[in-house]
């Protein structure tokens, strides 16, 4: 489509001795349009929609819409969104670059040519999902869990590298630099773009979308993006545009600065709470005034992370002196640095602490209030002071166990231990959230070095583990001399990776994990990433909280989460003394001295010089090689799917759904933790017993993310986390439904699935409020649908699953305002009609459609929101309009 100018805005910015082409936002005039006051996110938006304009999908009336934006008013004003790039994890992008794979053959088929299926945007996957924390507490713990790494995942890692290879502008970041977020803030992200376009070369701001939730950690350096579907990213580095509403904009207003004693996390967790209350879901939050100056870009990162645990699309911070020192420290070029300050300034991007852009609602935190916190036991929105933290604790267990007093007393390294509820298992330094923060991962060293001089040690039941975000932390460690205290207190380098955070935690330590089981104690888990769902950490720790680094070594110390950090001491030094946090609480002065002494930007230079290269095992791996791949039919890891077979160039009329099951009925927040297969798989499992079928040893199973290029695997291990209730099938835990087929029996999800499409029978899923919340998870959405579910009705949604369920073929409804399953009356054993779908065959989107489930009638409203989620389920999917899209291109 032919690029349009309908304001005039394209002009020449001249940055040094390069000239670059721009659009220039102030062309945009106009009675009623205000371009200066726009929140900085929006501007963005802005330049997007002026560069990208063509007349047909990006208008000049969409300009003005957004030039105009009312903040007031409900978003209802479609936008097509262009990101510049596309960043990727291993477990999300396997299963894109295997659609790609497998589209390159639909399109050969359907007579069209394949290479034309390929990135149009630049997409880049940084590998840190694969490594599990088997081994630790050791000098070598790192080396092995490499090791192990290698040998579970060497087909995966064939198969990216014939991806790096067939496809361009696809680059691949190899297993053990670091977590995907830290990566893109260090290295990749560019803050603003350039790109050469029609022999000019083009600046412009540096926006993305990924595959994981906590792409939003980019917002901290002044990038708009967010995190999506692999299917939807997908469609992005094919070139097509992300369809989206103009949305409410948040002004977070900061002001002051941090305590003492309080950290980057305790400000995170106090903001989490307050957005969680407010209701920030499907807007974007943007912090503005005199507080943001002087909050380190490593604190303002760490907040953007935490973006999908309060619900907002984005939670972004405008560029100023502190993103362009930032930049600096991590060996951005010269060049690039002063582009973004020119740019930033000549478009009306840079930070102005005493602006008030217009905003559609207003919080507010002055920062000196923020006190010690964690989360638990099982959201990142549920804020605990530290100071409440074992009242708390007492208060939770009620709902985990009957008998408070129960313990265990087992012999561990040659003593006998004892252990009751709330024993800390694991305490783990990980994630992205936080271990990109000089600030507090000195603080845990430091307050390791204290506690080692005051002779105190971990309890022997506590599985500790340090998996930083990227090299470099191991580099300032190293030349700080703090790296040994790590070591002494167990927390031994396991690997660049997201480990624990997302269910990577290895086993317990035997001998705990059989004490804890055999009395069925209710333990804990303490660590610095941002996600601590039920189920999600481990399957023997049944609450799991969320801390700062050095808190997370405190508890370490203290071992259970029933001791008072403040008031109880943490152990005896050397002459039979009590030791008290405060005693080895290191001051901000000595933090501050050490990261002005250890960390600079030579390290990020040496760390990234030769990113893509990998080391000798990424080098030596077997590559194969073609435009198409070739499947290996024993492969348990990457198989071709089955979404486009059958598949005819022009899509089918959609139909109403009629005599569906219900497959599953839930009630509110099942996250996507629920739904989507992740962690270990279970020997008796579904997908255990098919693994077993194909000749794999249970040792040799890893994990479901590793196995995401393998559908037959992860359709098996779709709702069936050990913590999800089915109401259909009351009294279990885990993926189990009634079939009936058979009359009404107890089986697995998948096996009554197979019963019903075998028979013909569509299925819906009930759900409560907030369905979907969590991670991106694509698979979440295509296990939904290669289950058989057509359709699911929930009370509320979290946007992305939403939009994903749209982009499989099912169609998300919701129960009328104030109703639900229960006031309905509905058992989850009637037949379901849904009538009124078939208008969407009209080119129009019914606002409800009729649902009769046995005796009970109600009108459920569409959750198809823009017109172009309208066109994906018309298609079946997203990759279905896609790739009929570029054969008609």
């Amino acid at each position: 489509m032919a690029s349009q100018d309908s304001f005039g805005a394209k002009s020449t910015l001249s940055v040094g001795d390069q000239n670059y082409e721009i659009f220039r936002l102030d062309a945009v005039t106009g009675e009623g349009l205000d371009v200066d006051s726009l929140p900085y996110s929006l501007k963005v938006l802005l330049e997007n929609l002026l560069r990208t304009e063509d007349g047909a999908d990006i208008t000049a009336d969409d300009i003005k819409a957004l030039a105009g934006w009312d903040a007031d008013a409900q978003p209802d004003k479609e936008i097509q969104f262009t990101p510049a790039r596309v960043i990727m994890q291993d477990f999300t992008g396997v299963p894109c670059v295997v659609d790609l794979a497998t589209m390159r053959e639909a399109m050969a088929e359907l007579g069209g040519d394949a290479t034309k299926i390929n990135p149009l945007a630049p997409a880049e996957m940084v590998i840190d999902h694969s490594v599990i924390a088997d081994v630790f507490g050791s000098a070598d713990a790192f080396e092995r869990n490499v090791e192990i790494e290698y040998e579970r995942n060497k087909e995966r890692y064939q198969f990216l590298r014939w991806g790096q290879g067939a496809f361009d502008d696809f680059k691949v970041v190899p297993p053990g630099t670091g977590i995907v977020h830290q990566v893109n803030i260090e290295h990749l992200a560019r803050t603003i773009f350039t790109r050469e376009v029609d022999g000019e070369l083009q600046a412009y701001p540096d926006t993305c979308v990924g595959t994981d939730s906590h792409t939003t950690m980019v917002n901290g350096i002044g990038v708009v993006g967010w995190g999506v579907g692999g299917i939807e990213a997908e469609a992005a580095m094919l070139g097509q545009p992300v369809s989206m509403l103009i949305p409410r904009v948040v002004g977070f207003k900061l002001s002051g600065d941090l305590p003492e004693g309080s950290t980057a996390t305790d400000l995170v967790l106090t903001i989490t709470e307050m957005l969680r209350k407010h209701g920030v879901v499907g807007k974007f939050v943007e912090f503005y005034g005199p507080g943001v100056s002087a909050l380190p870009l490593a604190n303002r990162a760490t907040i953007g992370n935490m973006s999908p645990e309060f619900g907002s699309t984005i939670a972004v911070f405008p560029i100023d002196e502190e993103t362009t020192k930032y930049l600096e420290l991590t060996g951005r070029t010269p060049e690039q640095i002063a582009l973004v300050e020119a740019y930033a300034k000549e478009q009306g991007l840079w930070h102005d602490p005493s602006a008030e852009p217009r905003f559609s609602e207003r919080l507010e935190l002055d920062l000196a209030t923020v006190v010690p916190s964690l989360a638990g036991p099982k959201r990142p929105q549920d804020r605990v002071e530290v100071t409440k933290a074992g009242t708390e604790f007492d208060k939770a267990l009620g709902d985990y166990t009957d008998d408070k007093s129960a313990t265990a007393t087992f012999s561990l390294d040659g003593q006998e231990v004892t252990i009751g509820h709330g024993a800390v298992t694991i305490a783990a330094i990980t994630s992205c959230t936080n271990t990109s923060n000089p600030s507090v991962m000195i603080g845990a060293a430091l307050l390791a070095k204290n506690a080692v001089d005051k002779g105190l040690a971990r309890k022997p039941w506590v599985k500790t583990t340090l998996a930083p975000g990227s090299k470099v932390v191991s580099d300032y460690y190293e030349k700080s001399g703090l790296t040994p205290y790590l070591d002494k207190l167990g927390f031994n380098l396991v690997g660049y990776g997201c480990t624990t955070c997302i269910g990577n935690s290895g086993p317990l330590i035997p001998e705990v994990s059989q004490a804890v089981n055999d009395a069925d104690l209710a333990v804990t888990s303490v660590l610095s990433g941002n996600r601590n769902f039920e189920g999600r950490i481990n399957p023997d720790v049944k609450m799991n909280y969320l801390a700062s680094p050095p808190l997370v070594v405190a508890y370490a110390l203290a071992g259970s989460m029933t001791v008072d950090l403040f008031n109880d001491p943490l152990g005896r030094d050397t002459d039979g003394n009590d030791v008290f946090l405060k005693d080895i609480w290191p001051a901000p002065d000595e933090v501050e001295r050490v990261i002005a002494e250890a960390v600079n930007s030579d390290m990020f230079g040496d760390s990234y010089s030769d990113v893509f290269a990998g080391d000798e095992r990424w080098r030596s791996l077997e590559t194969p090689e073609g435009n198409t791949f070739e499947w290996d039919a024993e492969s348990t890891y990457v198989r071709k799917p089955p979404y486009f077979e059958g598949m005819p160039e022009e899509p089918e009329a959609v139909t109403d759904i009629d005599g569906a099951r219900v497959l599953l009925k839930l009630g509110d927040s099942v996250t996507t933790d629920h739904i989507s297969p992740a962690g270990a798989i279970k020997k008796d499992s579904p997908a255990g017993r098919y693994l077993q079928e194909h000749g794999v040893d249970q040792r040799d199973f890893n994990s479901y993310g590793s196995r995401r290029g393998n559908h037959e695997v992860m359709i098996r291990g779709t709702f069936a986390n050990i913590r999800l209730r089915n109401q259909l099938a009351p009294g279990t835990e885990g993926g189990v439904t009634r079939d009936f087929t058979k009359g009404g029996e107890q089986t697995s999800v998948f096996e009554a699935s197979e019963n019903y499409v075998a028979a013909g029978t569509p299925l819906v899923v009930l759900a409560g409020k907030e369905y979907g919340s969590g991670s991106s998870r694509d698979w979440a959405a295509k296990g939904t649908a290669l289950l058989g579910v057509k359709a699911v009705i929930a009370e509320s949604y979290e946007r992305i699953h939403r939009s994903n369920l749209i982009g499989m073929g099912v169609i998300p409804l919701q129960f009328p305002e104030g109703e639900s399953a229960e006031s309905l009356g509905l058992t989850g054993e009637e037949s379901f009609s849904i009538t009124g779908i078939t208008e969407l065959n009209d080119g129009t989107t019914p606002r409800t459609v009729k649902v009769k489930a046995g005796d009970v009638e109600f009108d459920a409203v569409v959750r198809i929101d823009t017109p172009g989620e309208a066109n994906y389920y018309r298609n079946g999917g997203i990759m279905q309009f896609v790739l009929r899209n570029l054969l008609r291109g």
